[in-house]
């Protein structure tokens, strides 16, 4: 091989490295992570709903229900002034330091059901875990507003998002419940934007639509 064709080849995969980027960075991946039940699908479905028509997978009272990472891709959102982002939200099972079998037998799940059900909910963490490491570009992090937001899984996921140096917006959700307290995450992690939502009911996803548009764009 001549010094010329070298030379050739060594420029191209370079263009090639940077188009790879260039495209990359038009389209951001957003990963929606946060405890179980903490309403991760319902905002994944708003989302998608509200700018595609389409819906990202079924919701359960059942924790763990989502026990596979689910995408849908291409999702444009608009803002009040004019800009957008396109986002592929990734909807991910959700994060706990245990999975106990029992706790599925609460919902009327035989045995054996209900232990297929954890290990499929252990290897869906471990997934989740990997997209966060290897895939994910943004986060939304899900928090039940009406829970204690100091739980030991949620200092130990603010650390490694903040570990990645990745943009995340933490979401309050649950607000059109009663004894909601948004106030308590807005002090629990007061370096992060914080939006207060009702991903049920759709109450305050305009806010947190221009936030994502200023913080993953």
């Amino acid at each position: 091989m001549t010094t010329f064709s070298r030379t050739l080849g060594n420029a191209k995969k370079r263009f090639s490295v940077f188009l790879k980027r260039f495209f990359k960075k038009k389209r951001t991946r957003i990963g929606i992570y946060g405890p179980p039940n903490a309403g991760k699908t319902t905002l994944a479905n708003r989302i998608a709903r509200d700018w595609t028509g389409d819906a990202v997978g079924p919701v359960s009272e059942i924790p763990h229900e989502t026990r596979r990472a689910r995408r849908r891709e291409d999702i444009v959102i608009s803002g009040a002034n004019g800009h957008t982002v396109t986002i592929d939200i990734v909807d991910t099972p959700g994060v706990t330091t245990k999975i106990d079998y029992h706790e599925f037998l609460e919902f009327g799940m035989e045995k054996d059901e209900a232990i297929i059900r954890a290990r499929e909910a252990t290897e869906g963490v471990a997934e989740a875990m990997h997209w966060l490491r290897e895939d994910i570009d943004g986060v939304i992090y899900m928090l039940d507003s009406t829970l204690d937001p100091f739980m030991q899984v949620n200092i130990m996921m603010i650390g490694i998002i903040e570990s990645r140096k990745l943009p995340v917006i933490i979401v309050a959700n649950k607000i059109d419940l009663p004894d909601a307290a948004p106030a308590r995450i807005r002090s629990a992690f007061p370096q992060h934007p914080v939006v207060a939502i009702s991903g049920l009911e759709g109450r305050n996803t305009e806010e947190l639509y221009e936030k994502m548009i200023q913080n993953f764009a």
